[in-house]
């Protein structure tokens, strides 16, 4: 066991440790200085952050003087533009911010619109107000009317000279044009004896011809541009035009057809439907008869394409028949016998073929014996023949007292029976004259070539008018 330090030793090693407390208390806040100036400089800097920030002002008075610098270069660049033009005098300007705001009063609607273009191609130009009136004031129009009126003169004036040549250029262009268009046609009438087709080549080349023409005297007042717009709109207007007069067109072709076919001809006895009468001429839209009447009818070329046609002209030779009742007990052969005879002695019927014969019904009021006979139309009228052949029959049948039906007598049983003379059978020429008159009255005939005779059915030729 060692021995305990004395007393006075023991004080003394405890006031030395106190003293050194202290002195390292001391120097404990001194060695931690540089941490706490840190932390306090970041704490600062965040507090800096978290604050709003405040505008320059000088940079703000920079900026504004800039802008309004580029707002009257853009003014002065609008207004120097829209006084170079004579219609924009009266327009004002102002600029704020790049929009450009436009005032003032024009004449016409086109200046307004041309403002405003011109105002948006200037450098630094965001938006354009357009805020220009119409100027609605009587005089102020009237003297720009009268401006234009004498700038479209004074045009006039200098382009007459080049006006006259392009007229010069069309005149010759329609001259040539029908020179040309017989060229042609001595070809065509040496293959087709085809008025119509004469009449549509000569049309089109004539019409090829004008149109190099009007292309040529545009090109010359440089408006070559409208051809192209009338070209351009030549379908459209055509496909309109085509569904307005649908039936117009549809004559049309059927009177195309009709020429290039060639049904009828000049003078041909038809019956159309339910019209009867002699052809004065086919046109592009109408088929023209001449009825028995002496009345003038027009036919749209569509029905009488679409139409039963009867052609009595065609083939010259026509059968009528005309029915004579009998009493039955008469003798069929009998009365065949006198009735044939006596058809083959009227004038005008043929006896090839030869006048034939039927029993064309048998009933309790006697026996229908039907008659028939055949008439060369260019020589005589079938009308006629038929009425001299019934009086003929009628009279044989008197003669030998072949007897009607109990209701029908043709003469009294002891009356002598005279004999009258023979009956007119000559062609009916009653219209003739008409007709002539109406074929020289019609300028469109599809049908007749210019400079040739009537061409008739069947290759006979047409008897003389008398």
């Amino acid at each position: 066991m060692s021995p305990l330090p004395p007393r006075g030793a023991t004080a003394g090693t405890l006031l030395g440790m106190l003293l050194l407390g202290l002195q390292l208390l001391a120097a404990g806040p001194a060695s931690a200085g540089p941490q706490d100036d840190a932390a306090a400089l970041a704490a600062a800097a965040a507090t800096r952050s978290e604050a709003p920030a405040s505008p320059d002002a000088g940079a703000v008075q920079a900026e504004v003087r800039a802008g309004e610098q580029s707002d009257a270069r853009i003014a002065t660049a609008v207004a120097a533009r829209l006084l170079r033009q004579p219609s924009l005098q009266r327009v004002s300007v102002a600029v704020n911010g790049g929009v450009v705001t436009l005032g003032g009063e024009v004449v016409a609607d086109a200046d307004r619109k041309l403002a405003a273009d011109v105002a948006a191609k200037v450098d630094g130009v965001t938006n354009v107000v357009n805020q220009v009136a119409i100027d609605a004031d009587l005089q102020t129009r009237l003297q720009v009317a009268i401006e234009q009126m004498k700038g479209k003169l004074v045009r006039l004036v200098v382009a007459l000279p080049l006006l006259l040549v392009a007229i010069a250029i069309v005149w010759f262009a329609a001259w040539f044009g029908r020179r040309v268009g017989r060229w042609p046609l001595r070809w065509l009438r040496g293959h087709a004896d085809n008025p119509y087709m004469d009449g549509l080549v000569r049309r089109v080349v004539q019409s090829a011809v004008v149109i190099v023409g009007l292309v040529v005297a545009l090109n010359l007042l440089g408006a070559t541009a409208l051809v192209g717009a009338v070209l351009g709109s030549a379908g459209v207007v055509g496909l309109v035009v085509g569904f307005a007069f649908k039936d117009i067109a549809e004559n049309y072709m059927a009177g195309v057809l009709l020429s290039l076919r060639r049904p009828f001809a000049p003078d041909d006895h038809l019956v159309i439907d339910k019209y009867e009468g002699k052809v004065i001429a086919l046109t592009s839209r109408a088929t023209l008869l001449m009825t028995l009447d002496g009345n003038q009818v027009s036919l749209p070329n569509s029905l009488v394409f679409k139409s039963v046609v009867t052609n009595y002209t065609s083939n010259p030779k026509r059968r009528f028949d005309f029915v004579l009742p009998v009493d039955p007990a008469e003798s069929v052969g009998r009365a065949r016998d006198l009735g044939l005879a006596a058809i083959c002695g009227v004038d005008g019927v043929l006896r090839d073929p030869a006048p034939s014969f039927a029993v064309d019904g048998y009933a309790a009021k006697g026996l229908d014996l039907r008659f028939y006979g055949w008439v060369d139309q260019r020589r005589n009228d079938v009308g006629k023949v038929r009425t001299e052949a019934l009086r003929e029959v009628r009279g044989a049948f008197a003669e030998a007292r072949v007897h009607g039906p109990e209701t029908v007598r043709y003469r009294a049983p002891d009356a002598p029976v005279p004999r009258e003379p023979a009956g007119d059978t000559s062609v009916n020429r009653d219209i003739d004259a008409q007709l002539a008159a109406a074929q020289r009255a019609s300028d469109e005939d599809m049908l007749n070539p210019q400079g040739s005779g009537d061409a008739k059915g069947g290759g006979e030729a047409a008897p003389a008018k008398s």
